[in-house]
């Protein structure tokens, strides 16, 4: 089993920054995408970045190519999500995902979420 633990979550001004962690436990996970998603208030899920724990291949989002970046500590287990210029309309619970089969289907893991909220 899969357990996948979120951080960093809180309340940040427009313009500013904040790093999220995901801390994986429970299987090695060399052949494992990592993912982060949001869901803002009142909308539905949406993806946000991923991470190839081999190789280290990312994707990103439109809405946050270059100003996103996600990146994994291998000793550490965790996946990190550094935000930066951050706007209101980040505003989401976000969440962390893991698919084992090393595509981007991210059915079967998931954490709790944390809350970031930019304010204007």
């Amino acid at each position: 089993q899969v357990q996948l633990v979120e951080s960093g979550g809180g309340l940040v001004q427009a313009g500013g920054s904040l790093r999220l962690s995901c801390t994986a436990s429970g299987r090695p996970f060399r052949s494992y995408t990592m993912g982060w998603f949001r869901q803002p208030p009142g909308k539905e899920r949406e993806f946000v970045a991923a991470i190839r724990w081999s190789g280290g291949s990312t994707l990103y989002a439109d809405s946050v190519k270059g100003r996103f970046t996600i990146s994994r500590d291998g000793v550490q287990n965790t996946v990190y999500l550094q935000m930066n210029s951050l706007k209101p309309e980040d505003t989401a619970v976000y969440y962390c995902a893991a698919d084992p089969s090393g595509s981007y289907s991210f059915t079967d893991y998931w954490g709790q979420g944390t809350q970031v909220t930019v304010s204007s």
